[in-house]
């Protein structure tokens, strides 16, 4: 179902895109980096977290950390994330898959600044074993997306 969902998104905002499926697994930003051959800060994970009354997704480098000051700053409040329950059951993706597309209902989405640091970033695209390669800017446009800054830069400086 979920990756059905994510393939309806992208015919409908997205037809140029390609979902890739892998024989091996992806549902950890280390498995994924490896799957894709890319470095893990190309991997852009999506983290889910409860906003006041609201949840939130946020779409950040695989190798970055929320800055929880500049998160608190960013949308104005305390985030916390959400359980692995919660967010299969918010986004519609299990845990692994979890992505900005093709959501099992309508949840606000931001990128963080750090996805600029690449020209293709690779999230996941519904399932464990999916992803699609894609320009950063379009997925905050096929998304709605708004841009923050509310990572850490990576340990490395990469």
């Amino acid at each position: 179902m979920s990756l059905e969902s994510v393939r309806d998104h992208f015919a409908n905002a997205a037809p140029e895109l390609e979902i890739i499926l892998t024989d091996e697994s992806s549902a950890t930003v280390i498995l994924a980096a490896a799957a894709h051959g890319v470095s893990p800060g190309q991997i852009a994970k999506t983290l889910s977290f409860q906003l006041k009354d609201r949840v939130i997704l946020v779409v950040a480098r695989g190798d970055a950390r929320l800055d929880n000051k500049k998160a608190k700053a960013a949308f104005g409040g305390k985030v916390k994330m959400l359980g692995l329950e919660e967010v299969e059951k918010l986004t519609g993706h299990p845990v692994g898959g979890v992505c900005p597309f093709g959501l099992a209902q309508p949840l606000q989405v931001y990128c963080d600044i750090s996805l600029k640091d690449f020209e293709i970033v690779i999230p996941a695209a519904g399932a464990t074993n999916a992803a699609v390669r894609i320009a950063p800017d379009r997925m905050a446009e096929i998304t709605d997306a708004e841009w923050v800054d509310v990572c850490q830069p990576p340990a490395n400086g990469s």
